[in-house]
């Protein structure tokens, strides 16, 4: 049997520093993407499985907290029965795992905080957006900071697969983007490992497994899982099998403007119903919708969000195709390194703790920034994705007008490629090599 590998999380300490402010703390982000392992690593490590350690950081929190899971159903049903009575007996320190299962139980944590307010009492977990779930009466305003945890960006396992399994916290690539630049740089390009990246995706449960058919066979089950077991849970669907055909249908149109009529032609469902399906899908983190980038200096843009898939390794599981099958169809390949570029830069984001926001700029002339970054108000930056091996300074068309609508706001752009060569273009514009965007210092 192959041995476990426990990745570094690099928004470990973002964690660890909600549960010292915040009485409630909660990661929320798709199922088996490690939000109980890394609830674990930080607040119980002990309970970890053998062999695993922790990434415990020091803190005035209880040492050891204790872990509860509402998939255990008598752990449920003792909630759902009295959820007053289940909070008030809860040790000092606890893990509450799933508690989108059981959302009467926000009513009492919200008692139980204004009754006593320490903070990192509470650490949550929720496979959905539990602040969008109907039946919560209450989102903990002011007494809960939500972490968002994503499956694993490419740092995060390299850091697995290093045997001290810590890295840097800092973004790399994003701190160059928004401060100094990119320093003149030759590397060597990733070529077919690219595309292997792009179909492992970013599951751990994923990648214990060897690559081809059965890592694709975890991405389906996995799916399945979801649909039947999940998805009915949080809302009451009429067509559960219309739900894998839709996301299908969405991984092949994934990094593209979203739209509704194509998303609902194959289905003989109303489109509002499908558009609920879509909302749906978001919810439990499956999909994700890229707004647009706006500005009253440019009166012709488009104003139609982008759909994104939350992972390029389901996306190529639903399509069918394999890293051999990606290399050959170029379109596809094109999409999905837009959309693994965009999740990686998601996933880097969130270990910050400044505000990080994401768009996309399309004018009606044809020109398009694939991705936008704001960082707070003041700071604005764009990157452009090729997957060619080569740049010339027609790439950079979009990107000068993304320039002139942000004026003084905007910071740097930069045209991402499979080369080997990172390289000024202009004032704030840069070539850089794909591989870099993880394995910058």
């Amino acid at each position: 049997m192959a041995e476990r590998i426990l990745y570094p999380r690099l928004v470990a300490q973002r964690l660890t520093e909600a549960l010292e402010d915040s009485p409630v703390v909660l990661i929320h982000g798709p199922r088996q993407c490690g939000k109980t392992t890394l609830a674990l690593m930080v607040c119980a490590p002990g309970q970890l499985p053998r062999g695993d350690g922790g990434q415990t950081l020091s803190s005035g929190r209880p040492s050891e907290f204790t872990y509860f899971t509402f998939d255990d159903a008598v752990v449920r049903a003792g909630a759902e029965a009295d959820p007053m009575g289940f909070v008030a007996d809860l040790p000092e320190g606890v893990i509450l795992d799933e508690v989108q299962r059981v959302p009467a139980l926000f009513d009492a944590l919200k008692i139980e905080v204004d009754r006593r307010r320490l903070p990192g009492r509470f650490l949550l977990t929720g496979s959905s957006n539990v602040l969008q779930t109907p039946a919560m009466t209450d989102s903990l305003a002011g007494r809960m900071e939500t972490v968002r945890l994503h499956p694993l960006a490419q740092r995060e396992m390299e850091g697995g697969a290093n045997a001290a399994g810590s890295l840097d916290r800092s973004p790399g690539f994003l701190n160059a983007l928004f401060g100094g630049g990119f320093e003149s740089r030759r590397t060597e390009r990733l070529g077919r490992e690219l595309i292997e990246r792009i179909v492992s995706g970013g599951y751990p449960a994923a990648l214990a497994r060897p690559a081809g058919r059965r890592r694709a066979n975890w991405y389906r089950n996995y799916l399945e899982a979801q649909v039947q077991r999940d998805v009915p849970e949080i809302a009451r669907i009429r067509s559960l099998d219309a739900l894998p055909r839709l996301l299908t249908l969405a991984a092949a149109r994934t990094a593209a403007l979203f739209n509704l009529s194509e998303l609902a032609a194959p289905f003989q469902i109303s489109r509002p119903t499908i558009r609920d399906y879509v909302t749906l899908l978001e919810r439990v983190f499956l999909l994700e919708q890229l707004p647009p980038w706006h500005s009253n200096r440019l009166k012709r843009l488009v104003k139609t969000p982008k759909l994104h898939l939350g992972d390029t390794g389901l996306a190529c599981a639903l399509l069918g195709i394999d890293a051999a099958g990606l290399a050959a169809n170029r379109t596809l390949m094109g999409q999905l390194l837009e959309t693994f570029v965009y999740q990686e830069l998601r996933r880097q984001a969130s270990w910050r703790a400044d505000a990080t926001s994401f768009f996309h700029f399309r004018d009606r002339d044809g020109a398009e920034v694939d991705i936008v970054i704001e960082r707070g108000t003041q700071a604005l930056a764009g990157v452009e994705v090729k997957a060619g091996a080569t740049v010339t300074a027609a790439d950079f068309r979009a990107l000068r007008k993304l320039r002139d609508a942000a004026g003084g706001r905007f910071v740097g752009g930069v045209v991402l490629y499979d080369g080997e060569a990172s390289v000024p273009f202009d004032n704030g514009l840069y070539a850089v090599p794909l591989r870099l965007l993880w394995e910058m210092p």
